[in-house]
């Protein structure tokens, strides 16, 4: 969520600090800041709002070569200048920024305006600054691991003190940090992105490690003292992926993006000659595959309506019982945990909280527990026991929109490998590869038309309730679209059942209420034209997202808007990808903030 960079080298440090929050901004923060050290002095600005407010009162003759940047989404304490990062202790020799919880931080800071500390502002991130004045004993690494074992929380840190100016001092323990290696220079920061653009060499921390820079050094160590030996990694994203392209907005990009998203995904996993497909990065036999008894699906936000979609795939057409459920429910639950369960757990970017901890759950009770995930090198990929990365690309914009359909795309990849495993018959397989294969032109197709639809959405611009309503494998996707628009537009909006709307929701339905049905052409779609035939009873304005060719559709509703006849297992692409557009077109003709909506976050590294 909130963001780090560190920059110690022969540069000027507030530009490169600047330009790498810049490029966290898609994480969602309401404040910034940064600290530069220049001739054993140190030099801090800070203020709430956007990166280009606080280069605005960045002086020009900010010079120093070292120093720590900050972007900060609230969680203790308002948005204000005095909450924003950096933060000292009473001397101001010790500044640092710090991402994540403290969890017993009130107790810590009680204890210490008792010794007589005094605090500046309300949030649980100061308390540490003081809490490491009051160890240092000259060696700041020494004092921030001795810190470090009094906190309860999560934390990545970067630390500098006055007395080793040209020192920045790394902590990371369940909140992401990364060690860029430039050339005479380093860098630390909360994501790759942040420093794309100066390196492509980076370390990543895992929980309990210190890191040590200078501008031509770099040691590692765990909380318990030893030296560690770690791996230096590529990245394998270019700069011009997380630029806009030249589009207007990264959401726009990132849906116009989808048809060579999803042929990432796809390409290499499917087998025409086997009626199958692969996944390599699962780790585990066919032996091991064909004794599956159950699979769970573990994800939050948009990543939960993808693994909705994989469930139901894997139980009506793999034959396997599956389930999803919210990663934030499952660590306190005391899951049960079954030998003959296979879990996985689904993230963009692999270092989502709620998940993280989910995982090491179910993996602390004997679960084997494989990642669906975009961002190589991310948590949830290095510590799992296997899994398959989406491959879609750098995703910018808060609302997930082309990770939603890779993910889907490696499920319907798994559902392929072990229906044919099972009882899926070479012919079933065959046309379930071609179906899949054929989707990136199909989607190609819905972007090439989309004018009507952006009439549609300026139509419906004015009203403040919608319901949004699917059948079966579409249901998960009505789910999705209504947090689309929630997210992008703060429309409110609702996902259903269409089926279930007479039990309850039907109540809302009047004309100023608009509902959107998805209308698949298939074994559903009578059922769903019943439920469409239930609102327009109710003087209810529908939107159907509705095949080419049903003339009966377009006789019973308000507006449609039209999809490609497709293999009818392919239609959560097909309808999940207006809906994006649809919820996209809203939020601008109301001027919303597309990229960065208010109060959300891209990474969500907190509970």
């Amino acid at each position: 969520m909130c963001g780090i960079v560190g920059y110690c080298g022969p540069k000027k440090a507030s530009e490169v600090l600047l330009e790498g929050l810049k490029r966290l901004e898609y994480r969602g923060y309401d404040s910034a800041g940064i600290c530069v050290s220049h001739k054993g002095s140190f030099e801090t600005v800070k203020r709430k709002g956007k990166i280009k407010d606080l280069r605005e009162i960045v002086p020009s003759n900010m010079v120093g070569n070292t120093g720590i940047g900050h972007t900060r989404w609230a969680t203790h304490g308002e948005v204000t200048d005095e909450n924003a990062h950096p933060h000292y202790d009473d001397s101001e020799k010790i500044v640092l920024v710090h991402n994540g919880i403290i969890e017993n931080y009130q107790v810590i800071k009680k204890r210490l305006i008792a010794e007589g500390h005094t605090f500046l502002s309300d949030t649980d991130s100061e308390v540490i600054s003081h809490l490491v004045a009051t160890l240092y004993k000259g060696n700041l690494e020494v004092a921030l691991r001795e810190t470090v074992f009094l906190l309860k929380g999560t934390y990545g840190l970067a630390v500098m003190h006055k007395d080793n100016p040209d020192k920045i001092v790394g902590v990371r323990n369940g909140s992401p940090l990364v060690l860029g290696i430039g050339e005479n220079e380093m860098f630390l920061a909360s994501d790759v992105t942040a420093i794309l653009a100066h390196t492509k060499q980076v370390i990543y921390l895992e929980d309990k490690e210190i890191v040590v820079i200078t501008a031509d050094s770099y040691k590692t160590f765990d909380f318990h003292e030893q030296e560690l030996q770690k791996k230096i990694e590529n990245i394998g994203w270019d700069l011009d992926q997380i630029e806009k392209d030249g589009y207007e907005f990264f959401m726009e990009k990132e849906i116009n993006e989808q048809p060579e998203s999803i042929l990432r995904a796809i390409i290499g996993r499917t087998d025409v000659d086997g009626a199958t497909g692969h996944l390599g990065g699962l780790n585990m036999t066919p032996a091991e595959l064909l004794n599956i008894k159950r699979i769970q699906i573990v994800a939050a936000g948009t990543s939960y309506y993808a693994g909705m979609v994989g469930a139901y795939l894997l139980e009506s057409i793999a034959r396997i019982p599956a389930s999803t459920e919210l990663s934030s429910e499952v660590r306190y639950k005391n899951p049960v945990v079954q030998p003959d369960t296979l879990y996985f757990v689904v993230s963009q970017s692999g270092e989502t909280a709620d998940t993280l901890y989910a995982m090491r759950e179910l993996q602390r009770k004997g679960g084997r527990v494989l990642g669906i995930c975009n961002v190589v090198g991310s948590t949830i990929p290095r510590e799992s026991d296997g899994g398959v990365y989406i491959h879609s690309g750098p995703e910018i914009a808060v609302a997930s929109t082309k990770a939603f359909t890779s993910q889907i795309t490696v499920f319907y990849i798994l559902t392929l490998i072990l229906a044919r495993m099972r009882h899926l018959s070479y012919e079933a397989g065959l046309r379930l590869v071609s179906g899949l294969e054929s989707v990136p032109e199909k989607i190609k197709e819905i972007l090439a038309d989309s004018g009507e639809l952006k009439k549609i959405a300026v139509k419906y611009s004015k009203y403040e309730n919608f319901l949004f309503l699917g059948r079966g494998l579409n249901y998960s996707v009505a789910l999705e679209g209504a947090l689309k628009l929630k997210e992008i537009s703060y429309i409110h909006a609702e996902g259903y059942s269409s089926a279930e709307i007479k039990h309850g929701p039907i109540a809302l339905i009047n004309e100023n209420t608009p509902s959107l049905f998805l209308v698949p052409d298939d074994d559903l779609r009578d059922k769903v034209i019943n439920n469409i035939k239930e609102v327009k009873a109710r003087k209810g304005k529908v939107i159907a997202v509705a095949v080419k060719g049903d003339d009966e559709i377009e006789s019973i509703v308000d507006d449609v808007i039209w999809i490609p006849k497709a293999h009818s297992l392919m239609y959560p692409y097909l309808m999940v990808v207006p809906l994006q557009l649809f919820a996209f077109y809203m939020a601008l003709e109301l001027d919303r903030d597309v990229d960065q909506p208010r109060n959300l976050a891209k990474s969500v590294t907190v509970e």
